[in-house]
């Protein structure tokens, strides 16, 4: 049971976390910081949630 609730968890995190950092995207974009390192990290980031997601899929797990 430990192991289902910390996916669960781990699920809900990474989806909060691709929301969350779309939205800081899309205000640093609005400002012109598409440049800036932090930019570039939640880009990184976003990729890297929805490969995590997209494999979750492929195994029907969401």
């Amino acid at each position: 049971m430990e192991r289902l609730e910390a996916f669960e968890k781990m699920l809900k995190d990474i989806v909060e976390k691709t929301e969350s950092e779309k939205e800081k995207m899309n205000e640093m974009k609005a400002q012109g910081k598409e440049k800036t390192a932090t930019y570039k990290q939640y880009a990184a980031n976003r990729l890297m949630y929805s490969r995590i997601l997209m494999i979750y899929k492929e195994y029907g797990l969401i």
